[in-house]
């Protein structure tokens, strides 16, 4: 019986470690991810991330690029995310907001969605202002509290959830800057439940700024977001307000469509 138990342990082990490596190597999606690059995130040992790896291609979940000794997402992952995109649907309800997004504002819209402690951008559409922040793009990950899309997520989940996605604090302001202190966050979560919308004021990269509105499922759980990106000139102060209003109608009509409504937390006194 203590076997059978511990072989359940080590099996879910190996999926947990499985699933990691795959995220890992899905944030480098154009140039891919070194060995080195995937030991290091893992945390792993070397020659068990190189066995993992290498099991992973072989049922072609990843690609290993022997020419520039890269790892790359397999052929086999692209069948399940077109099999799986029939259940999720969101991209579909979600293009035409981006497109009037990015026509009305002249900015790059995005929609991300919640997976875990992050989030992930699923699309872009460019607007037509030639200068860009290439802050965000497909694929790219960031911890909820960090870039417009998860600050927007992260004002509407519960004060316990909040609590616990804001600690490790020091790794955090270390890896995105001064600006994603627990404090600083908490405070612009207040903003983000008075206005409807996040602005992130170039606290990733300096003249790099965004602004989110949160999009809920048919739980009222906030699941996804629209965001706008650019340079600080277009989005100073008075100009705020017009892109938080776009962005606000967009994330309704996408949650209506979806048959959700937000059910918004408070944060405990």
């Amino acid at each position: 019986m203590q076997s059978e138990t511990q072989n359940k342990v080590q099996g879910a082990q190996v999926v947990g470690r499985v699933a990691e490596l795959l995220r890992i190597v899905g944030r480098a999606p154009d140039r891919g991810a070194v060995l080195s690059e995937i030991v290091t995130a893992s945390g792993l040992t070397r020659p068990t991330v190189y066995r993992l790896l290498n099991s992973l291609a072989i049922e072609g979940l990843l690609d290993h690029d022997k020419a520039t000794n890269t790892w790359h997402l397999g052929p086999e992952m692209y069948v399940m995310g077109a099999v799986a995109a029939n259940r999720y649907a969101i991209e579909d309800i979600a293009r035409p907001s981006l497109r009037r997004l990015a026509e009305e504002t002249g900015e790059s819209a995005f929609l991300s969605i919640r997976r875990g402690a992050e989030t992930v951008c699923l699309m872009r559409v460019e607007g037509s202002f030639p200068v860009r922040s290439f802050v965000l793009h497909e694929g790219v990950r960031f911890p909820l509290g960090v870039a417009s899309a998860g600050l927007a997520i992260l004002a509407f989940l519960p004060a316990l959830e909040i609590e616990r996605l804001l600690d490790g604090e020091e790794s955090r302001a270390r890896a995105f800057g001064s600006g994603h202190t627990s404090r600083a966050i908490l405070e612009n979560l207040h903003s983000i439940r008075e206005t409807g919308y996040s602005v992130n004021p170039g606290l990733i990269l300096e003249g790099s700024w965004g602004m989110g509105a949160a999009v809920f499922d048919p739980r009222g759980d906030p699941a996804w977001a629209l965001s706008l990106t650019g340079i600080e000139q277009r989005f100073r102060p008075e100009r705020q307000q017009q892109l938080g209003r776009l962005l606000l109608e967009e994330a309704h009509r996408i949650t209506r469509e979806l048959g959700a409504g937000p059910r918004r937390h408070a944060l405990e006194k």
